[in-house]
């Protein structure tokens, strides 16, 4: 997330976003699956972060440049030093901002704390495993991103457009996707983003 808080809607176990039907197949060989719209970092241990003409991700690391080089979630060290970091990188759709924007409220890339920020690829519906080259960056996508009570912080009322429950009364959180890197590379704006899915059977991300 960027900084220490406190997890909201923390209910382990529970699908954190409808589970997409098991059809989901890669796009074609040689066409893009997306694009990264903005690419951001910050030294800082910020919620926000500012947008920048390329980042770098490293290997099991995370962002080159990012405090302690990862994005892992300070509240969550403090339970549990030794648990991986599965929360390297974080990922949102640009439609998300579309859809906040509908509701009042204008969020640039960068602004909610996610590094890469992409257009054209549903980043929720992806399976667990699912692999992203980014630019010249491969990551694997580990779960959702858990909305904080920061994001209230930032934006008064954001919190609950961005976290709520479906029909079913399943939790959907619409933050982005955490993932590990699992190659070295750097991302720019304007980078293609290609969807390779793992071996079935799928299954949906959940908080990580």
């Amino acid at each position: 997330m960027g900084s220490a808080s406190t997890d909201a809607a923390d209910t382990p176990g529970t699908p954190a976003h409808a589970a997409a039907p098991d059809t989901t197949d890669a796009a074609p060989a040689g066409v893009p699956a997306g694009r990264v719209v903005a690419v951001s970092r910050d030294g800082e241990h910020r919620f926000s972060k500012a947008n920048q003409d390329s980042i770098r991700l490293l290997a099991g690391l995370g962002v080159e440049g990012h405090q302690g080089v990862t994005v892992q979630h300070l509240s969550r060290v403090a339970r549990d030093p030794d648990q991986p970091n599965l929360r390297q990188v974080h990922l949102i759709h640009a439609e998300l901002f579309d859809e906040l924007r509908d509701a009042g409220y204008d969020i640039r890339p960068g602004d909610l704390g996610e590094n890469i920020t992409t257009r054209g690829v549903d980043l929720l519906a992806l399976p667990v495993g699912t692999v992203l080259a980014v630019g010249g960056a491969t990551v694997e996508l580990t779960g959702l991103r858990n909305p904080c009570r920061q994001i209230d912080r930032f934006r008064t009322g954001l919190l609950r457009q961005v976290v709520g429950r479906d029909q079913t009364g399943a939790v959907v959180r619409k933050a982005g996707v955490m993932g590990v890197v699992r190659g070295t590379g750097t991302v720019t704006p304007g980078s293609r983003v290609d969807v390779v899915l793992p071996p079935r059977p799928h299954r949906p991300l959940e908080q990580v």
